[in-house]
C-alpha cells in the first residue's frame, strides 16, 4: 500500500469528509473492476472552495487511493496541499474544464470500461433496448474523438457538446458522468455501465428490441417512484462502501 502524504494542517472538516468520500469511491470502482491500470479519474470539488478539486495521484491504482493521498489542485493545475504526487495531464485537462464551466458538476467520473468504450465506439451509440438505457434517452450528449485529451483548446468543444446534460459519451473513447453530489454521479454511472453491458449482451444473442418513445416517456416519468429514500444515489453508494469495508477499509487513512 502506498504511503500517505502529509496534508495541510489547516484542512477543513468539510475537506476531510470530501477526501474520505472520494477515496471510498475509488475503492468501490476498484472492487467493481471499473479501474484501468493507473489511469482514469474521479474528481470532487472541495466544499466551500470553488477553485479547488480533489483528484487521484498519478501512479497509484484505484485500490491504493486513500483520503490522505488524494491531490488537491486548483483549476489551473497548481497543487494546493503540498502533495508530491503528479497529476495526469489528460485527467486535469478534461476535469478542470468541466469543473470551471459547470458549477453544478461537483463530481465528475471518466472511465475506460470495456462496455462503455464499446458503446462509445459504435455509430449508433447508446440505444433504448433495455431498462437502464431508457433512463438516458434524451439525456446523453456526444463528442467526436480528437485523440488524448491534453490540449486545452478542446475544452471549448467539450463544454459546448455536453451543454446542460450530465452524461457525455466521448466517441471511440469513453464516458464522462457528472453529478451534483458524488452519490448521484455514482448512481448515474452505475446505471450507464449496466445499460452498456446489457446492450452488448443483447446484440450478441439476437436482434435488439427498441423501446418506443411513448414507453420511454412513461418510464422516465415514473422511475423516481422506485428510488430509495435518502437522496439520489446515497443509499446505493453507502451499500457499496459497506462491501468495500469488508475487504479493506484503509481508504479512510
Amino acid at each position: 500500500m502506498a504511503t500517505a502524504i502529509k496534508t495541510a494542517p489547516e484542512m477543513s472538516k468539510d475537506e476531510r469528509e470530501a477526501r474520505k468520500l472520494l477515496a471510498s469511491c475509488y475503492r468501490v470502482f476498484a472492487m467493481m473492476g471499473w479501474d484501468e491500470l493507473i489511469f482514469n479519474h474521479i474528481t470532487l470539488k472541495v466544499p466551500g472552495e470553488d477553485n479547488a478539486f480533489l483528484i487521484n495521484p498519478y501512479g497509484l491504482h484505484f485500490s491504493e487511493v486513500c483520503a490522505s493521498n488524494l491531490v488537491k489542485i486548483d483549476l489551473d493545475g497548481n497543487t494546493l496541499d503540498g502533495s508530491l504526487y503528479p497529476v495526469n495531464k489528460a485527467g486535469f485537462t478534461q476535469h478542470s474544464v468541466f469543473h470551471r464551466n459547470r458549477p453544478d458538476a461537483h463530481c465528475i467520473i471518466h472511465t475506460h470500461t470495456t462496455a462503455t468504450m464499446a458503446v462509445c465506439s459504435t455509430e449508433e451509440g447508446l440505444q433504448p433496448t433495455n431498462f437502464y438505457a431508457c433512463n438516458f434517452v434524451g439525456q446523453v450528449a456526444y463528442h467526436d474523438f480528437e485523440g488524448v485529451t491534453v490540449r486545452s483548446e478542446e475544452g471549448e468543444r467539450l463544454v459546448k457538446n455536453i451543454g446542460d446534460k450530465n452524461v457525455l459519451l466521448l466517441k471511440n473513447h469513453g464516458p464522462v458522468v457528472m453529478g451534483k453530489t458524488l452519490p448521484e454521479a455514482f448512481l448515474t454511472y452505475w446505471a450507464l455501465q449496466r445499460a452498456c453491458e446489457i446492450q452488448l449482451a443483447t446484440a450478441s444473442v439476437g436482434t435488439p428490441l427498441m423501446v418506443g418513445q411513448d414507453v420511454i416517456d412513461v418510464h422516465q416519468r415514473d422511475i423516481g417512484q422506485a428510488a430509495a429514500p435518502g437522496g439520489p444515489g446515497v443509499p446505493d453508494f453507502a451499500a457499496m462502501v459497506r462491501l468495500v469495508d469488508k475487504i479493506d477499509d484503509s481508504w479512510r487513512n
